[in-house]
């Protein structure tokens, strides 16, 4: 991120399921679901359907599409998460109630608010670690995100065992273990800060070890 500061502050059997008895029931329909007139996969566009995309960036066999940098995934997913856990410190009560909270853009006093926002929040930043592993993500300065390096493989662990901590402080609802949290998560961002982000030469040069 440029500007923001980090501060201490049985499903699938069921789905198989429903789609055998669906393919018993009406085995036309789900097959033309699945694999379109020719055999090849369609992508929809505004104007109707294409083949597949190509390119750098689009989904493949056996592989998984990037579209974010890791800028923007900080921004969209990290940053936001994060200042849900560090919130959580505080008395849920002093954040203004929402009007109607289906449409709230503040999670804690949105629908799924509380506590369960934090929750969602610390599960947020679980699976972002696997995000930030993904090859092919690229750094806002243009170079790739040194996925395969060990101290990166190390820090996104760490962040992955930081929102795992929330997880279960926030299951706890016990604030204490919430400021705990807040500091591990606070810590492990840090870490990679420090070597990665926080770079004398600005944005060009984040990235590099």
């Amino acid at each position: 991120m440029q500007n923001e500061r980090w501060t201490r502050p049985p499903f699938v059997v069921r789905v198989l399921t429903i789609a055998a008895s669906a393919a018993l029931l009406f085995p036309g329909v789900v097959t033309r679901a699945q694999t379109p007139a020719g055999g090849i996969p369609k992508t929809p566009t505004r104007g109707g359907t294409s083949a597949r995309p190509t390119g750098r960036g689009a989904a493949g066999a056996g592989s998984t599409r990037v579209d974010a940098n890791l800028l923007q995934l900080m921004r969209g997913i990290l940053y936001p998460s994060s200042n849900v856990i560090f919130a959580a410190q505080e008395d849920f009560s002093k954040q203004t109630p929402a009007t109607d909270p289906s449409v709230s853009p503040n999670p804690l006093t949105s629908t799924y608010g509380g506590w369960q926002a934090v929750e969602n929040a610390s599960l947020a930043l679980v699976e972002s670690a696997n995000l930030i592993a993904l090859p092919g993500r690229m750094c806002s300065s243009g170079r790739p995100a040194p996925v395969q390096r060990a101290d990166w493989l190390k820090y996104t662990q760490g962040l992955r065992d930081a929102g795992m901590a929330a997880y279960k402080a926030a299951q706890s609802k016990n604030r204490e273990a919430i400021v705990d949290a807040s500091g591990t998560v606070s810590d492990a961002c840090s870490a990679c800060h420090d070597v990665y982000r926080e770079k004398k030469g600005g944005l060009k040069d984040r990235c590099l070890p």
